[in-house]
């Protein structure tokens, strides 16, 4: 593979539980978020050059792989995928990395942004899987990080009215600033069935995305949907959880699974730097890189009114 040197700027990283049943025995470094300047090429890299400002797909799969030859490889059993181990972080000065996971980075799309789209990258896959048509009503079950990008990857695709369901009234408040098309139902004093088909007249939604990763969430995802709409599975789901298969039958519903996100970088980055999609009011703290123990002790308190912190190397 072609490589490129990243001097890391902007390192945006997120602790998401249980990545494995790894055993970690040494040190490892953590981050999988990423954006930066290059301060060298390879002989054969063609399309970057030194001090060009760029993003890195931190998942570099088997190119020999059957799923990479089909199109699909993030499902390729061996991709090696910074900060799950064995394969370090990016919360570094440098790295190597092959050419056809780095992206160019526009003038207007600051590092800050760019180090978003490895997030964004999973919410805009989720709703390509969708096959949202404009003018769609969505769901998105969830306000964490991902929730949220889903919900701004669904308002681009063309959804109408997205509708954003969780426990935590700050997160939900955040979700309701990002967009007047997004409206916030708090679930600990409102049903998302009800208020959804309140909405459209008894009908339903046409696409819901299950961010949540909470089983009792994930067994209710057909209430709120509409005849022939489409159920997109993206929260991680440590247990088994129960499937209503009369429920999604008599919908003739259609459900997609997603894992991480394949071929969306470069068009993250394009409606980052068009406007189609905004990220920033989700950076909602920066640290230096001599802060980055706080930052992490911060980040494992969960605040509420937080959605993503970034971690800034001196340039």
């Amino acid at each position: 593979l072609h490589t490129v040197g990243i001097c890391g700027s902007d390192v945006h990283y997120y602790t998401h539980g249980r990545i494995g049943p790894f055993v970690v025995n040494a040190p490892m470094i953590l981050g999988h978020e990423a954006s930066g300047t290059v301060i060298e090429t390879g002989a054969q890299v063609s399309h970057l050059a030194v001090s060009d400002r760029v993003c890195m797909e931190p998942g570099v799969p088997d190119p020999n792989s059957k799923a990479t030859q089909l199109g699909m490889y993030n499902i390729d059993p061996n991709v090696r995928f910074w900060a799950t181990p064995p394969v370090h972080g990016i919360l570094r000065p440098t790295c190597v990395h092959p050419e056809a996971f780095t992206f160019k980075l526009p003038d207007n799309v600051s590092f800050g942004e760019a180090a978003m789209v490895e997030p964004l990258a999973v919410g805009v896959h989720a709703a390509t899987k969708a096959r949202i048509k404009p003018g769609d009503i969505g769901v998105v079950l969830g306000a964490g990080t991902i929730g949220l990008v889903t919900a701004l990857g669904a308002l681009a695709a063309g959804c109408a009215r997205v509708f954003v369901a969780d426990l935590a009234e700050k997160k939900l408040e955040i979700a309701q600033s990002l967009s007047p098309a997004i409206t916030p139902v708090n679930v600990t004093r409102e049903n998302v069935a009800e208020v959804v088909k309140a909405f459209t007249d008894g009908w339903g939604a046409d696409v819901l995305f299950e961010a949540t990763g909470s089983a009792a969430a994930a067994a209710a995802v057909f209430e709120p949907l509409a005849p022939g709409g489409c159920v997109v599975m993206i929260g991680g789901q440590p247990d088994p959880i129960a499937y209503d298969a009369g429920a999604a039958m008599v919908r003739e519903a259609r459900v997609e699974n997603i894992f991480r996100y394949a071929h969306v970088f470069p068009r993250c980055v394009n409606m980052l730097s068009s406007g189609a999609i905004d990220v920033k009011p989700l950076i909602t703290r920066k640290f230096a890189f001599d802060e980055s123990v706080k930052a992490f002790e911060i980040a494992a308190s969960m605040p509420p009114a937080d959605v993503k912190m970034q971690i800034e190397l001196p340039q």
